[in-house]
């Protein structure tokens, strides 16, 4: 998938669980991403993370981190 996509994707996801009460919001963005993304997908996360994460919402990189 392209990076663009995948940067798309995932700040959707934190958006989304931003607005869930509780304080273990980047627990359940993590959750979702074991969940739902496909293991090459995750993996490239990851990747696009440790090469900084441009564009990433903070909330996603804590989550990458979980997985």
């Amino acid at each position: 998938m392209s990076p663009e996509k995948m940067v798309t994707m995932a700040n959707q996801i934190a958006s989304f669980f931003k607005t869930q009460p509780g304080d273990d919001q980047d627990e359940r963005v993590a959750d979702h991403l074991r969940d739902f993304w496909e293991p090459r997908m995750r993996d490239q996360l990851r990747e696009y993370v440790a090469e900084g994460g441009a564009g990433l919402d903070e909330l996603v990189i804590k989550a990458t981190r979980r997985i």
